[in-house]
């Protein structure tokens, strides 16, 4: 498994916890940036993220921004990726299960480390369901 993982300068703090989360669970990731907390624009990172899951470089992706609002904008627009917005570890497990989705965004002036590091591991852990009726749904999305 490996994980592309973008923030903007909103994000850039809570992206280190989780860079560091992803190291010491051995899991393999690459930073798309923001490498420091300047202001930036946060749709070059969605967009850099995106591409590694497209290109199938990474497998799953992890955008963090102020509020994940926009991350989740900008990475919806690139086709094959279906972003999801989750601050809680219900919707984290049910986005994977449900939606195959391929990319968390969430926001660091929303969740703080802790919360964050679970809603993370959840996604991260919880495999697609596979079930017809999710892959239909799914279908017409992409459709």
């Amino acid at each position: 498994m490996k994980i592309a993982i973008g923030s903007d300068h909103g994000g850039y703090l809570l992206k280190q916890e989780v860079m560091q989360h992803l190291k010491d669970r051995n899991i393999e990731f690459v930073d798309c940036g923001s490498y420091d907390d300047k202001s930036c624009d946060y749709p070059e990172y969605a967009k850099a993220v995106a591409s590694e899951i497209t290109s199938k470089k990474a497998d799953l992706g992890i955008l963090i921004c102020g509020t994940g609002i926009g991350m989740s904008m900008a990475a919806n627009k690139v086709p094959g990726i279906r972003a999801a917005l989750c601050h809680d570890v219900f919707s984290a497990e049910a986005t994977r299960q449900h939606n195959d989705a391929n990319i968390i965004c969430m926001g660091a002036r929303v969740v703080g480390p802790g919360l964050a590091l679970m809603i993370i591991d959840k996604f991260i852990d919880t495999p697609f369901s596979n079930d017809e009726r999710h892959i239909r749904r799914i279908s017409k999305i992409e459709g």
